[in-house]
């Protein structure tokens, strides 16, 4: 009988950091591991670089496994802003991806070469998530430290970095910089935001190993370790994503996404043309505010978190920290249309039926991405985007059609394909029942608990075997969970989030919604 191989798949999130050591062979958890993060509550959201390393080697010692690992790999949270001194020292705390301080150069950036620019040579139109932008905001409000940074990382490059000793990163988590494209690093981005390229990792190919783990660290030394990713692709690799299935990921942030064999380009913005962690690619939007948003209107209310009511006229749009989808960056939460019979089970249950709303008008755009429709407009029933909104780009004109490789047999989106409702949220009944009643879709629910820790175990398990990370996944059945069945669509409550939403743009955008 063959010894087992013992692989170990990190996640560095927001809040944390997850290790899950697992069978290469079998796919099943053998050991966890989690260690929380700081991250700051005040003008901004950042995070000191160095105790992601203390949580990554805290939480590959729980998971028991560290001595028998033979491979491991990383996904970590997108976007951040890692700057490091000539010593490898961090210079400032890190930007995260949720800090939207950035919302004026990332709008100076779209404005400087125009939306449709972006869309055709980076794949994606900046805005305050994007790391370009934040890298903008360092050297126009803090000069000092700008000029001593001599690396700039993503936090997974930190991580792989400190473990290796080599300065890598992956063509899926550096195409959410807005530096990069198929060609490499877009030197006219970078000189527009004052970055040298030297400055910056080699984009390392996925079926190699970024380095080897040096002694000073946990595990053994000398193990491949993977070039890892970002957190939304390691999810993809973690469900072995085939191509044309979409995803509904509820956690801190909410988003949605599907692997694509075509290069996506969306000059709205709405959709991230994102690279995957192979060779395709991840379009995929994001919203600022899904389960902790709801967590917290519902202590407002004195409520648990399941506690809703059908019924009443409220909407509610949770804009607590300002909104990536629709953008509207420095937008508040807002209530409307309250009545004497309102209950705080109605408005909670608006809260949440606010927070998918925006989550399936951008699934419809990452469904069909050449299409461009406004968040203001409802997610069409079929699944497909509803084109009165907002002009359409011509599918047979628009740039980049066919840029990326294409197997030329992958069938239109299919609006009956389950939506894979993953993230922590996907527990939760009140998450599963309003998505349900808001898609129109069937739903399935995959029962692994960490899939971002599980993608990059995958990647890692890949390096042993020679497998393909998605096939690893698949051999796992990782995706496979309970079916929920569709039910009938509320395009009722749909409609008065959408005629709320067009009414209260201009407050939102000012900022002073209340």
């Amino acid at each position: 009988m063959a010894a087992q191989r013992v692989v170990i798949g990190l996640d560095s999130s927001t809040q944390a950091t997850k290790a899950v050591a697992v069978d290469a062979e079998s796919g099943q958890v053998l050991g966890e591991g989690r260690a929380p993060h700081t991250v700051s509550t005040g003008a901004g959201r950042e995070s000191d670089p160095r105790q992601w390393w203390s949580a990554l080697c805290a939480a590959i010692e729980q998971t028991g496994y560290a001595a028998r690992a033979e491979a491991l790999s990383i996904g970590g949270q997108q976007h951040g802003l890692v700057t490091l001194d000539a010593a490898g020292d961090p210079v400032r705390p890190a930007l995260l991806w949720n800090d939207v301080r950035s919302a004026p150069q990332a709008a100076a950036l779209v404005n400087r070469f125009g939306a449709g620019w972006w869309a055709t040579r980076i794949g994606s139109v900046p805005n305050a998530s994007f790391t370009a932008a934040k890298w903008a905001w360092l050297r126009e409000h803090e000069p000092h430290h700008a000029d001593h940074v001599a690396a700039v990382r993503l936090p997974h490059d930190y991580l792989i970095e400190r473990l290796t000793g080599e300065s890598v990163t992956d063509r899926g988590d550096v195409s959410g910089t807005a530096w990069w494209t198929p060609s490499g690093y877009d030197a006219e981005v970078l000189a527009a935001i004052g970055l040298d390229s030297a400055a910056l990792p080699i984009v390392a190919s996925p079926d190699r190993p970024a380095g080897h783990t040096r002694a000073d660290i946990p595990v053994r030394q000398g193990i491949p370790v993977g070039v890892g990713t970002g957190d939304n692709m390691a999810a993809a690799l973690g469900l072995g994503l085939a191509p044309g299935m979409p995803v509904l990921s509820l956690g801190t942030s909410g988003t949605v996404y599907a692997r694509t064999r075509a290069r996506p380009h969306d000059p709205t913005g709405v959709v991230a043309g994102f690279a995957d962690a192979g060779a395709d690619w991840l379009p995929l939007a994001c919203t600022l505010n899904c389960t902790q948003a709801i967590d917290r209107i519902a202590a407002l209310l004195s409520l648990d978190r399941n506690a809703v009511e059908p019924g009443g006229s409220a909407v509610v749009l949770p804009y607590l920290d300002g909104e990536r989808t629709p953008q509207l960056p420095f937008a508040s939460g807002l209530m409307h249309g309250l009545r004497h019979d309102t209950t705080p089970g109605q408005l909670l249950q608006a809260a949440y039926d606010g927070a998918v709303y925006s989550l399936l008008a951008a699934l419809d755009l990452v469904l069909s991405p050449s299409s461009a429709i406004g968040l203001a407009a409802a997610p069409s029933a079929g699944g497909e985007a509803d084109s009165s909104a907002s002009p359409q780009s011509n599918p047979e004109t628009s740039p980049d059609r066919n840029t990326a490789r294409s197997d030329g047999d992958v069938p239109a989106p299919d609006p009956a394909t389950p939506l894979l409702l993953i993230g922590g949220g996907a527990r939760g009944t009140a998450w599963q029942q309003t998505v349900l009643r808001l898609s129109g879709r069937a739903v399935q629910i995959p029962p692994a608990g960490e899939l971002v820790a599980l993608g990059a175990a995958a990647q890692a398990a890949g390096l042993l075997t020679g497998e393909d990370p998605y096939a690893v996944a698949r051999r796992w059945r990782t995706a496979e969970g309970p079916l929920l069945e569709p039910v009938p669509r509320d395009t009722e409550a749909l409609e008065r989030i959408a005629a709320t939403l067009r009414a209260a743009e201009p407050l939102l955008t000012a900022g002073g919604a209340a």
